[in-house]
């Protein structure tokens, strides 16, 4: 018997609380009234993870993704963090926001899915409660995953079937709704964004749709079926890394006819229906990972696509093709390579935030290490315990100020670094100094190299 919970109290437990999972937890505890009648929630929150280094710190109130603000932790009486999976049994709403990334040979990895899936599964099998529970995925993954790949592993688990129609059997019902976190950005935050949300039918969309409106005042868009939700997320980042891979290439070209990108891209997006889009790196959980989910299903289809993959090629390529540049460029003036002093300025993936996940600075260092240049990483955003862990890098938050090198390379437009003045930049630069500028942020009178 299929028997939807109530949108006012249900219970409901977030699985995985990363730059994801932690925010929409957060958002669906602090939302006493709802958004669409102003009545009075009364849902309690369980933040799962398998991490208990995660749930120690965030009971401690400590956030190491600074993507939330948990100093209203003691007030939230309707939120609690856990790792114990006998938590989850009775649960009314399952919402998932594990890690989707790829593996070495750029095949989509599904295994904390895999995971979530089978503990959510296990929660269904032992649960006795009289509502029939929901499942909705919030993981960014490629059309079809939900039915073909999910589903069929919770329902093998549980033992029970999803609800099609009427039936005095035990069933559940599930849903896709991709996330749309911005990393470090504060002002597009959950509740501010436009949420797509889809069901496995319509009585299920309807109740999924209702329940994201209830606490996302920027509205809802209710997709047609679940595939359209997962297309519509993957082809949100495969049109931005197409749009920077466009504008890497044309950084290709330009320098070869000696003219400034960023100077030709200022002077271009005067017109009111050009797109300013910027040359540089393109790494992280998104923009470098989801387009490889698209031409995975794509491949399996019989379709190889040429454009998103050419794209693909030239923003993995891009660090190598910067580090060539530097490399002639010192070679040109006749500058000594090996045991060159170099400042990197940036680790993470973006700018304004500790994100340093599929990273492409990485790219860079390992390009300079070959000409064994000495380098030295800053970063005032980045975990530098993290940084080790995953990299096997040091890094600094901090620049030295009494010391000085022979280059100096700009990959993140951190605020820390656009706050420096001409003199500061000048007090960083050996007399006979390169500085490699991928972001235009150092003044043109000290003559950086720029894409």
């Amino acid at each position: 018997m299929f028997n939807l919970p109530k949108l006012i109290d249900c219970n409901l437990a977030v699985i995985g609380l990363g730059y994801v999972g932690l925010p929409l937890a957060l958002e669906f505890a602090n939302r006493r009234y709802s958004c669409i009648n102003k009545k009075i929630l009364k849902r309690n929150i369980l933040g799962f993870d398998i991490s208990e280094k995660r749930i120690r710190e965030l009971k401690k109130g400590n956030d190491l993704t600074n993507e939330s603000d948990l100093k209203k932790i003691g007030n939230l009486d309707n939120l609690e963090f856990t790792t114990d999976e006998s938590k989850l049994i009775n649960i009314d709403v399952f919402i998932v926001t594990v890690p989707t990334p790829i593996d070495d040979s750029k095949k989509p990895d599904l295994n904390f899915l895999k995971l979530a899936c089978e503990t959510i599964g296990k929660a269904i099998k032992k649960s006795e409660s009289e509502y029939s529970p929901i499942v909705i995925f919030e993981s960014t993954v490629y059309p079809g995953v939900t039915d073909e790949f999910c589903i069929p592993i919770i329902k093998k688990i549980s033992g029970v079937d999803v609800f099609t129609q009427p039936s005095s059997k035990k069933c559940f019902g599930y849903g896709y709704s991709p996330e749309r976190i911005n990393p470090g950005d504060k002002n597009h935050r959950i509740s501010s964004i436009v949420k797509v949300t889809s069901g496995n039918n319509e009585e299920v969309s309807n109740w999924i749709d209702q329940l994201y409106r209830s606490v996302i005042e920027a509205g809802t868009y209710n997709a047609q079926n679940i595939k359209v939700a997962e297309a519509a997320k993957v082809i949100e980042n495969t049109q931005r890394d197409l749009n920077i891979a466009l504008v890497n290439e044309l950084s290709i070209i330009l320098r070869k006819l000696e003219i400034d990108t960023i100077d030709v891209l200022n002077a271009a997006k005067t017109k009111w229906n050009f797109i300013p889009f910027y040359p540089g790196l393109v790494g992280g959980h998104c923009i470098g990972v989801d387009p490889y989910y698209l031409t995975y299903k794509s491949e399996q289809a019989g379709y190889s696509p040429e454009l998103i993959l050419a794209g693909r090629k030239i923003n993995d390529e891009i660090p190598s093709w910067y580090i060539e540049q530097l490399i002639l460029e010192m070679v040109r003036q006749g500058k000594k390579i090996a045991k060159s002093n170099a400042l990197l300025l940036g680790f993470t993936f973006k700018e304004n935030c500790n994100d340093i996940r599929n990273t492409k600075v990485i790219d860079i260092f390992k390009k300079l290490k070959k000409y064994d240049i000495n380098i030295e990483v800053v970063d005032p955003y980045a975990n530098k315990e993290e940084t080790l862990k995953h990299y096997g890098i040091k890094i600094q938050n901090t620049i030295e100020k009494s010391k000085k090198y022979e280059i100096i390379i700009v990959t993140v437009a951190h605020e820390y670094f656009r706050n420096f003045n001409y003199d500061f930049w000048k007090s960083l630069c050996d007399k006979d100094v390169i500085i490699l500028d991928l972001k235009g942020i150092v003044p043109k009178t000290l003559n950086p190299i720029r894409p």
